[in-house]
């Protein structure tokens, strides 16, 4: 396809654009096939905005209705009139930015305003920028992605006695949502695992997630198990977990659903490990919310923050309405929970909910972030990032097709990995110290995985980013985070390693709005950022004197 067809005017004179903490500045307007691109003309403006077309949510035109008249107008005096209008576009971006472009002559501005919702809302992969991105750095290329599961496997040597790396879904065939290679129980042959797959949604059978180096449990995930009203059973499906707990007493499923739910699940076809054919693990439930209900959270909280009303009671209650600090509360106690029964009691824990690709991954990640130090790391963070969302089938590109200002109609969207970032800047917050990745690292996470240059959250499981050719054919975001200038100020200035677990307090007046994201582009938050990097800087000098 040729972007050029959706271009019927690429530049425009004599532009206005108003845009948060910056003065009005008049310059000139380019549409390209993936960027639109202002540059400030105006003596002593140096205003410069590139901003990617995937970035932009939904935009909002108004224009003066001259066309009412075309009837008693000439062909030239129309077209004179049409000239001489002028319209106004409101361009509401994913990363929550709000940008006015105020366009002379209406023909041009319904131009501009058409090629802005066509090649914003491009569904083929292979039309995303990321496919036609080339970054100066050469070793950019050298690589894709931070490990893989046979990698991560042989790093982990204590697995080795009990766990196996195994092979049964190279071609994606027996789970289209996992990576061709996953860590079972040793004494589990492939064939069991087959038929296993088969009593799971989507295939997602258990597989191990987390090995703790402390005591030697494990965290599984999966979906939930196909039981239906029936109350099937699977012999394969619990020889699987009973030899995830060999001679233990017990252990825990996480189910990330309320026992309602549950019922409800069944009469569909779904359902959940019944006592009598899993005696010796222990089934907790833990209602999160994830698909629609989490998506119109995050609306009502970008509102909320909207809201200039300057009234702080209205304020107080539209957050409150919003419940999203109660969808982090939640996910953050379940996590909580989770790593009370690996760390503190000493027993191994499955988790699921449905399909096993969201709050399952959110909770076991976080759980993660609390008890493994080496999760802690920037490098690590990443990596693990790569390991419970990219490898373990978290579908980007159907979560994030839209943020909090599209007007199209929900679909599969949710805000299940910002969510996630939510968490983490969180425990970052309450932990300032233990962490070794900045905010700055989350703020760009969240950037990135609505609208990027970078291959990394495209696609919605490792068989389509094979399928397209992601991993040869663009490059990756978090070795491009890993370079040495990038490393520095995704960093923690103040980072002091740990052994410890860190549990991260749940309590309502522990739990913040996390201003650095929800009101970036309020001055308050630009306050806080210039602090913080002065912070960073007398830091990064105190170390550079102590060093000589």
């Amino acid at each position: 396809m040729e972007f050029s067809e959706h271009i019927k005017t690429a530049n425009v004179e004599d532009v206005e654009l108003r845009q948060p903490l910056h003065p009005p500045s008049r310059g000139t307007l380019c549409i390209t096939g993936h960027h639109l691109l202002f540059s400030g003309r105006e003596e002593g403006s140096s205003q410069q905005v590139l901003l990617l077309l995937r970035n932009i949510d939904a935009i909002e035109k108004s224009v003066e209705n001259l066309l009412g008249y075309s009837g008693f107008l000439s062909k030239a005096a129309h077209s004179d009139r049409m000239s001489a209008s002028s319209g106004t576009i409101t361009i509401k971006c994913k990363d929550l930015r709000v940008l006015q472009l105020d366009i002379p002559g209406m023909e041009q501005c319904l131009n501009i305003a058409h090629s802005i919702e066509t090649l914003s809302s491009l569904d083929r992969v292979s039309e995303m920028y990321p496919f036609f991105f080339r970054p100066t750095d050469p070793s950019l290329q050298d690589q894709w992605g931070l490990s893989t599961p046979e990698r991560h496997y042989a790093e982990t040597e204590e697995l080795h006695k009990r766990w196996r790396l195994s092979s049964v879904n190279k071609s994606y065939s027996v789970c289209p949502s996992y990576p061709p290679a996953v860590i079972v129980p040793k004494c589990i042959d492939d064939e069991t695992l087959q038929k296993a797959a088969k009593f799971r949604q989507g295939g997602r059978f258990p597989v191990l997630c987390y090995y703790h180096r402390k005591n030697g449990m494990v965290i599984m995930r999966s979906s939930q198990p196909l039981t239906g009203a029936n109350r099937k059973r699977c012999k394969e499906d619990e020889l699987l977990l009973q030899a995830v707990i060999e001679d233990s007493d017990k252990g825990f499923i996480i189910d990330t659903r309320s026992s309602q739910q549950v019922q409800q699940a069944r009469m569909t076809g779904g359902g959940f490990e019944s006592k009598s054919c899993y005696n010796c693990w222990k089934r907790l439930h833990r209602q999160m919310e994830r698909g629609k209900p989490l998506q119109e959270s995050l609306i009502k909280l970008v509102e909320a923050c909207g809201d200039e009303s300057h009234n702080v009671d209205r304020w107080l209650s539209k957050l409150e309405n919003s419940k999203w600090l109660s969808h982090v509360q939640t996910a953050l106690s379940t996590a909580g929970l989770l790593a009370e029964c690996v760390e503190r009691d000493g027993h191994s824990a499955l988790v699921h909910g449905y399909e096993g690709t969201d709050c399952t991954l959110l909770v076991c990640t976080l759980a993660q972030l609390i008890m493994d130090p080496s999760c802690r790391t920037l490098e690590g963070f990443l990596s693990l990032l790569e390991r419970e969302w990219l490898q373990a089938g978290h579908p980007f590109q159907q979560r994030c097709a839209h943020s909090a200002f599209s007007h199209a109609r929900l679909q599969q969207e949710s805000p299940i990995f910002l969510l996630l970032l939510d968490c983490v800047w969180q425990i970052w917050r309450q932990f300032p110290l233990a962490l070794g990745f900045s905010e700055a690292l989350l703020l760009r996470l969240a950037n990135e995985v609505y609208a990027s240059d970078y291959g990394t959250f495209l696609c919605n499981s490792d068989q389509e980013r094979c399928a397209l050719g992601v991993k040869e054919r663009t490059h990756c975001l978090f070795r491009a985070l890993l370079r040495p200038a990038e490393r520095d100020y995704y960093s923690n200035p103040l980072y002091e390693p740990t052994e410890l677990a860190i549990w991260p307090s749940v309590h309502p007046q522990s739990l913040q709005l996390w201003q650095g994201f929800f009101l970036r582009w309020t001055q308050q938050a630009r306050h806080l950022e210039a602090v913080q990097e002065e912070i960073r800087n007398l830091v990064n000098e105190w170390a550079r004197m102590t060093q000589r």
